[in-house]
Protein backbone atom coordinates (compact mmCIF):
# COMPACT_ATOMS: atom_id res chain seq x y z
CA UNK A 1 0.00 0.00 0.00
CA UNK A 2 1.36 3.38 -0.85
CA UNK A 3 3.03 5.38 1.60
CA UNK A 4 2.48 2.66 4.05
CA UNK A 5 4.14 -0.29 3.34
CA UNK A 6 7.56 1.93 1.62
CA UNK A 7 7.17 3.38 5.61
CA UNK A 8 8.09 0.32 7.19
CA UNK A 9 10.88 -0.96 4.68
CA UNK A 10 13.61 -2.96 6.62
CA UNK A 11 15.66 -1.76 3.77
CA UNK A 12 15.28 1.63 4.16
CA UNK A 13 15.06 1.78 7.52
CA UNK A 14 18.46 -0.10 8.00
CA UNK A 15 19.95 2.21 5.79
CA UNK A 16 18.89 5.03 7.86
CA UNK A 17 20.34 3.55 11.04
CA UNK A 18 23.63 2.96 9.57
CA UNK A 19 23.34 6.71 8.14
CA UNK A 20 23.06 7.72 12.00
CA UNK A 21 25.86 5.24 13.45
CA UNK A 22 28.42 6.72 10.44
CA UNK A 23 26.77 10.53 11.27
CA UNK A 24 26.87 10.40 15.17
CA UNK A 25 30.03 11.43 17.06
CA UNK A 26 28.79 12.27 20.46
CA UNK A 27 26.23 12.18 22.85
CA UNK A 28 22.52 13.95 21.77
CA UNK A 29 19.74 13.98 23.99
CA UNK A 30 16.12 13.79 21.37
CA UNK A 31 12.31 14.45 22.40
CA UNK A 32 9.46 12.97 20.39
CA UNK A 33 6.91 15.23 21.31
CA UNK A 34 3.84 12.93 20.16
CA UNK A 35 2.93 9.83 22.34
CA UNK A 36 1.95 8.20 18.55
CA UNK A 37 5.53 8.33 17.87
CA UNK A 38 6.68 6.98 21.49
CA UNK A 39 4.67 3.79 20.64
CA UNK A 40 5.81 3.61 17.13
CA UNK A 41 9.38 4.02 18.52
CA UNK A 42 8.80 1.56 21.78
CA UNK A 43 6.43 -0.79 19.64
CA UNK A 44 8.89 -1.20 16.63
CA UNK A 45 11.65 -1.69 18.84
CA UNK A 46 13.80 1.36 17.43
CA UNK A 47 15.22 2.50 20.50
CA UNK A 48 17.50 -0.47 21.22
CA UNK A 49 18.72 0.08 17.54
CA UNK A 50 19.87 3.39 17.97
CA UNK A 51 23.54 3.93 18.27
CA UNK A 52 23.91 4.52 22.13
CA UNK A 53 25.15 8.21 21.84
CA UNK A 54 21.57 8.79 20.72
CA UNK A 55 18.88 9.31 23.82
CA UNK A 56 15.53 9.27 22.93
CA UNK A 57 12.92 11.47 25.13
CA UNK A 58 9.19 10.50 25.61
CA UNK A 59 7.56 14.25 25.63
CA UNK A 60 4.31 15.55 26.89
CA UNK A 61 2.55 14.87 23.39
CA UNK A 62 -0.34 12.71 24.98
CA UNK A 63 -3.47 14.91 25.22
CA UNK A 64 -5.41 12.55 27.71
CA UNK A 65 -2.13 12.17 29.43
CA UNK A 66 -2.01 15.67 30.30
CA UNK A 67 -5.69 16.20 31.03
CA UNK A 68 -5.94 18.38 34.37
CA UNK A 69 -7.17 16.08 37.51
CA UNK A 70 -10.35 18.30 38.45
CA UNK A 71 -11.00 18.31 34.78
CA UNK A 72 -11.98 14.51 34.93
CA UNK A 73 -13.13 15.18 38.29
CA UNK A 74 -15.54 17.36 36.81
CA UNK A 75 -16.46 15.02 34.00
CA UNK A 76 -17.54 12.39 36.34
CA UNK A 77 -19.45 15.20 38.77
CA UNK A 78 -21.61 15.85 35.39
CA UNK A 79 -22.25 12.39 34.60
CA UNK A 80 -23.08 11.60 38.51
CA UNK A 81 -24.33 14.05 40.46
CA UNK A 82 -25.73 16.57 36.79
CA UNK A 83 -27.28 13.73 35.35
CA UNK A 84 -25.69 14.48 31.95
CA UNK A 85 -24.90 12.07 29.60
CA UNK A 86 -21.19 12.43 29.38
CA UNK A 87 -19.86 11.32 26.10
CA UNK A 88 -15.69 10.99 25.52
CA UNK A 89 -13.56 9.10 23.89
CA UNK A 90 -12.91 5.29 24.87
CA UNK A 91 -8.97 6.87 26.43
CA UNK A 92 -10.24 9.37 28.92
CA UNK A 93 -12.60 6.80 30.70
CA UNK A 94 -10.12 4.74 32.32
CA UNK A 95 -7.89 8.01 33.31
CA UNK A 96 -8.08 8.14 37.21
CA UNK A 97 -9.71 11.24 38.75
CA UNK A 98 -9.14 12.04 42.71
CA UNK A 99 -12.10 9.93 43.82
CA UNK A 100 -12.78 7.80 40.57
CA UNK A 101 -12.53 6.64 36.77
CA UNK A 102 -15.20 8.02 34.21
CA UNK A 103 -15.37 4.32 33.67
CA UNK A 104 -15.87 3.67 37.52
CA UNK A 105 -18.62 5.99 37.37
CA UNK A 106 -20.39 4.16 34.71
CA UNK A 107 -20.04 1.38 36.82
CA UNK A 108 -21.97 2.98 39.47
CA UNK A 109 -24.66 3.90 36.98
CA UNK A 110 -23.78 7.04 35.57
CA UNK A 111 -24.80 7.56 31.91
CA UNK A 112 -20.97 7.42 29.86
CA UNK A 113 -20.89 6.62 26.23
CA UNK A 114 -18.08 6.18 24.48
CA UNK A 115 -17.75 7.99 20.88
CA UNK A 116 -15.78 7.98 17.87
CA UNK A 117 -17.12 11.79 17.03
CA UNK A 118 -18.22 14.71 18.86
CA UNK A 119 -20.71 14.92 16.06
CA UNK A 120 -22.40 11.70 17.28
CA UNK A 121 -22.88 13.46 20.28
CA UNK A 122 -24.75 16.29 18.49
CA UNK A 123 -26.51 14.11 16.90
CA UNK A 124 -27.31 12.35 20.47
CA UNK A 125 -28.45 15.77 21.90
CA UNK A 126 -30.90 16.02 18.94
CA UNK A 127 -32.26 12.38 19.49
CA UNK A 128 -32.40 13.47 23.47
CA UNK A 129 -33.67 16.67 23.92
CA UNK A 130 -34.85 16.24 27.41
CA UNK A 131 -31.44 15.22 28.39
CA UNK A 132 -28.18 17.82 28.81
CA UNK A 133 -25.52 16.28 26.37
CA UNK A 134 -21.64 16.85 26.89
CA UNK A 135 -18.74 16.26 24.71
CA UNK A 136 -15.65 15.94 26.65
CA UNK A 137 -13.14 17.39 24.13
CA UNK A 138 -10.19 16.70 24.66
CA UNK A 139 -6.61 16.64 22.61
CA UNK A 140 -4.26 19.00 20.96
CA UNK A 141 -4.85 20.85 18.05
CA UNK A 142 -5.24 17.57 16.14
CA UNK A 143 -9.17 17.12 17.45
CA UNK A 144 -10.03 20.81 18.14
CA UNK A 145 -11.69 21.41 14.45
CA UNK A 146 -13.98 18.84 15.01
CA UNK A 147 -14.98 20.09 18.50
CA UNK A 148 -15.51 23.00 17.30
CA UNK A 149 -17.46 22.20 14.59
CA UNK A 150 -19.67 20.38 16.81
CA UNK A 151 -20.45 23.38 18.51
CA UNK A 152 -21.43 25.15 15.34
CA UNK A 153 -23.49 22.20 14.32
CA UNK A 154 -25.15 22.12 17.41
CA UNK A 155 -25.50 26.15 17.15
CA UNK A 156 -27.06 25.68 13.79
CA UNK A 157 -29.48 23.29 14.85
CA UNK A 158 -30.69 25.17 17.55
CA UNK A 159 -29.89 22.74 20.43
CA UNK A 160 -29.38 24.03 23.73
CA UNK A 161 -28.58 20.61 25.29
CA UNK A 162 -25.18 20.34 24.08
CA UNK A 163 -22.15 21.37 25.40
CA UNK A 164 -18.12 21.08 25.64
CA UNK A 165 -16.08 20.28 28.65
CA UNK A 166 -13.41 21.16 26.84
CA UNK A 167 -9.44 20.39 27.76
CA UNK A 168 -7.72 21.19 24.39
CA UNK A 169 -3.52 21.79 24.94
CA UNK A 170 -1.17 23.48 22.20
CA UNK A 171 1.88 21.80 22.00
CA UNK A 172 4.36 24.56 20.73
CA UNK A 173 4.01 26.21 24.41
CA UNK A 174 4.75 22.72 25.91
CA UNK A 175 7.69 22.37 23.76
CA UNK A 176 9.14 26.01 24.77
CA UNK A 177 7.83 24.73 28.48
CA UNK A 178 10.47 21.90 28.62
CA UNK A 179 12.92 24.16 26.88
CA UNK A 180 12.85 26.80 29.64
CA UNK A 181 13.06 23.96 32.79
CA UNK A 182 15.95 24.30 34.89
CA UNK A 183 16.44 21.11 34.39
CA UNK A 184 15.93 20.67 30.79
CA UNK A 185 18.22 18.13 29.08
CA UNK A 186 16.65 18.38 25.47
CA UNK A 187 18.75 19.21 22.69
CA UNK A 188 16.50 18.63 19.76
CA UNK A 189 12.95 18.03 18.29
CA UNK A 190 10.83 15.59 16.66
CA UNK A 191 7.58 17.64 16.20
CA UNK A 192 4.06 16.20 16.19
CA UNK A 193 3.19 15.52 12.48
CA UNK A 194 -0.65 15.26 13.38
CA UNK A 195 -0.61 18.80 14.98
CA UNK A 196 1.36 20.48 12.04
CA UNK A 197 -0.56 18.90 9.46
CA UNK A 198 -3.61 20.98 11.02
CA UNK A 199 -1.71 23.84 12.11
CA UNK A 200 1.22 24.34 9.78
CA UNK A 201 4.83 24.77 10.94
CA UNK A 202 5.16 28.66 11.16
CA UNK A 203 5.06 28.74 15.20
CA UNK A 204 8.12 26.29 15.35
CA UNK A 205 10.66 28.84 13.73
CA UNK A 206 10.73 31.12 16.48
CA UNK A 207 11.27 28.26 18.73
CA UNK A 208 14.18 26.85 17.17
CA UNK A 209 15.51 30.55 16.64
CA UNK A 210 15.15 31.29 20.42
CA UNK A 211 16.14 28.27 22.25
CA UNK A 212 19.00 27.02 19.52
CA UNK A 213 17.18 23.95 18.65
CA UNK A 214 16.92 22.11 15.52
CA UNK A 215 12.85 20.75 15.18
CA UNK A 216 11.88 18.09 12.98
CA UNK A 217 8.55 17.42 12.05
CA UNK A 218 7.91 13.68 11.35
CA UNK A 219 5.29 11.50 10.83
CA UNK A 220 4.74 8.16 12.79
CA UNK A 221 6.21 5.28 10.80
CA UNK A 222 9.37 3.39 11.42
CA UNK A 223 11.20 4.86 8.57
CA UNK A 224 9.56 8.87 9.29
CA UNK A 225 11.19 8.26 12.84
CA UNK A 226 14.46 6.71 11.76
CA UNK A 227 14.83 9.29 8.75
CA UNK A 228 13.78 12.28 10.89
CA UNK A 229 15.98 11.64 13.91
CA UNK A 230 19.32 11.25 10.96
CA UNK A 231 17.92 14.96 9.98
CA UNK A 232 18.04 15.97 13.30
CA UNK A 233 21.61 14.38 14.47
CA UNK A 234 22.88 16.23 11.22
CA UNK A 235 22.23 19.87 12.67
CA UNK A 236 23.23 18.71 15.52
CA UNK A 237 26.62 17.89 14.54
CA UNK A 238 27.12 20.86 12.39
CA UNK A 239 25.44 22.91 14.90
CA UNK A 240 22.71 23.95 13.30
CA UNK A 241 19.23 25.09 14.76
CA UNK A 242 16.50 24.90 11.77
CA UNK A 243 13.05 23.87 11.50
CA UNK A 244 12.26 21.05 8.87
CA UNK A 245 9.89 18.94 7.37
CA UNK A 246 10.60 15.10 6.97
CA UNK A 247 6.53 14.67 6.77
CA UNK A 248 6.05 16.70 3.48
CA UNK A 249 3.64 14.13 1.97
CA UNK A 250 1.22 15.04 5.07
CA UNK A 251 1.87 18.66 6.37
CA UNK A 252 2.13 21.56 4.20
CA UNK A 253 3.97 24.34 5.82
CA UNK A 254 0.24 26.87 5.85
CA UNK A 255 -1.77 23.31 7.92
CA UNK A 256 -4.87 22.80 6.86
CA UNK A 257 -6.89 26.42 6.33
CA UNK A 258 -10.36 25.38 6.59
CA UNK A 259 -9.45 23.50 9.82
CA UNK A 260 -7.82 26.31 11.34
CA UNK A 261 -10.62 28.75 10.30
CA UNK A 262 -13.42 26.41 12.29
CA UNK A 263 -11.34 26.78 15.52
CA UNK A 264 -10.69 30.35 15.38
CA UNK A 265 -14.78 30.82 14.80
CA UNK A 266 -14.96 28.13 18.44
CA UNK A 267 -12.11 28.91 20.83
CA UNK A 268 -10.19 31.85 21.90
CA UNK A 269 -6.01 31.01 23.48
CA UNK A 270 -5.94 31.04 27.25
CA UNK A 271 -3.63 29.53 30.16
CA UNK A 272 -3.97 25.91 30.43
CA UNK A 273 -3.23 23.33 33.22
CA UNK A 274 -1.45 20.21 31.90
CA UNK A 275 -1.45 17.52 34.43
CA UNK A 276 1.58 16.64 35.92
CA UNK A 277 3.50 19.78 35.04
CA UNK A 278 1.38 22.64 36.07
CA UNK A 279 0.43 25.97 34.13
CA UNK A 280 1.66 26.46 30.79
CA UNK A 281 0.71 30.34 29.75
CA UNK A 282 -1.27 30.19 26.66
CA UNK A 283 -1.24 26.92 25.57
CA UNK A 284 -4.78 25.69 25.64
CA UNK A 285 -8.23 26.69 23.95
CA UNK A 286 -10.99 27.59 25.47
CA UNK A 287 -14.93 28.45 24.41
CA UNK A 288 -15.42 32.05 23.36
CA UNK A 289 -17.64 34.11 25.08
CA UNK A 290 -20.24 34.73 22.26
CA UNK A 291 -20.50 30.44 22.49
CA UNK A 292 -20.76 30.37 26.59
CA UNK A 293 -23.90 28.35 26.23
CA UNK A 294 -22.02 25.32 24.66
CA UNK A 295 -19.00 25.82 27.30
CA UNK A 296 -20.15 23.34 30.17
CA UNK A 297 -17.70 24.71 32.27
CA UNK A 298 -19.81 27.77 32.27
CA UNK A 299 -23.16 26.05 31.85
CA UNK A 300 -22.94 24.25 35.45
CA UNK A 301 -20.46 26.46 37.28
CA UNK A 302 -19.20 23.42 38.42
CA UNK A 303 -16.81 23.88 41.08
CA UNK A 304 -14.11 21.44 41.43
CA UNK A 305 -11.63 21.74 44.76
CA UNK A 306 -7.81 20.94 43.50
CA UNK A 307 -6.53 18.17 44.69
CA UNK A 308 -3.01 16.36 45.02
CA UNK A 309 -1.53 14.28 42.53
CA UNK A 310 -0.83 10.62 43.54
CA UNK A 311 2.78 11.08 45.64
CA UNK A 312 3.64 7.89 44.21
CA UNK A 313 3.22 8.58 40.63
CA UNK A 314 6.02 10.19 38.29
CA UNK A 315 4.12 10.92 35.69
CA UNK A 316 4.68 14.92 35.45
CA UNK A 317 8.62 13.90 35.38
CA UNK A 318 8.11 11.17 32.69
CA UNK A 319 6.23 13.86 30.27
CA UNK A 320 8.84 16.66 30.76
CA UNK A 321 11.50 14.20 29.55
CA UNK A 322 12.98 13.98 32.67
CA UNK A 323 12.41 10.38 33.77
CA UNK A 324 11.80 7.07 31.59
CA UNK A 325 8.25 5.29 32.82
CA UNK A 326 10.28 1.96 33.72
CA UNK A 327 12.23 4.69 36.44
CA UNK A 328 9.16 4.57 38.14
CA UNK A 329 9.37 2.90 41.95
CA UNK A 330 5.65 1.55 40.74
CA UNK A 331 6.03 0.60 37.48
CA UNK A 332 4.50 -2.72 36.69
CA UNK A 333 3.74 -2.94 40.23
CA UNK A 334 1.20 -0.71 41.71
CA UNK A 335 1.08 0.80 38.62
CA UNK A 336 -0.55 -1.48 35.32
CA UNK A 337 -3.07 -0.22 32.45
CA UNK A 338 -5.94 -2.24 34.73
CA UNK A 339 -4.78 -0.43 38.27
CA UNK A 340 -3.09 2.52 36.73
CA UNK A 341 -2.01 5.68 39.37
CA UNK A 342 -0.95 8.06 36.80
CA UNK A 343 -2.86 9.06 32.82
CA UNK A 344 1.08 7.49 31.17
CA UNK A 345 -0.38 4.32 31.74
CA UNK A 346 -3.62 4.49 30.39
CA UNK A 347 -4.06 6.35 27.48
CA UNK A 348 -3.06 4.51 23.71
CA UNK A 349 -0.59 7.88 23.70
CA UNK A 350 0.85 6.95 27.09
CA UNK A 351 4.84 6.19 27.58
CA UNK A 352 4.18 4.31 30.57
CA UNK A 353 1.59 2.36 28.56
CA UNK A 354 3.74 1.86 25.56
CA UNK A 355 6.63 0.80 28.24
CA UNK A 356 4.44 -1.76 29.63
CA UNK A 357 3.10 -3.39 26.61
CA UNK A 358 5.91 -3.78 24.42
CA UNK A 359 8.28 -4.07 27.35
CA UNK A 360 10.57 -1.39 26.34
CA UNK A 361 13.48 -0.29 29.06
Amino acid sequence: MKFLSEYRDPELATSYLEQIKKTVTRPWTIMEVCGGQTHSLVKNGLLGLLPEEITMVHGPGCPVCVTPLNLIDKAVYLAEEKGVILCSFGDMLRVPGSERSLLQAKARGADVRILYSPLEAVKLAKENPEREVVFFAVGFETTAPANALSVLHAQRAGLTNYSILASHVLVPPAMEAVLSDDENLIQGFLAAGHVCTIMGIDAYYPIAEKYQVPIVVTGFEPVDLLQGILMTVRQLESGTYELENQYKRVVRPEGNLAAQRAISEVFRIANREWRGIGTIPQSGYEVRDNLAAYDANLKFSVNITQVSECKECIAGQVLKGLKKPHQCSQFGKACTPSTPLGAPMVSSEGACAAYFHYQEA
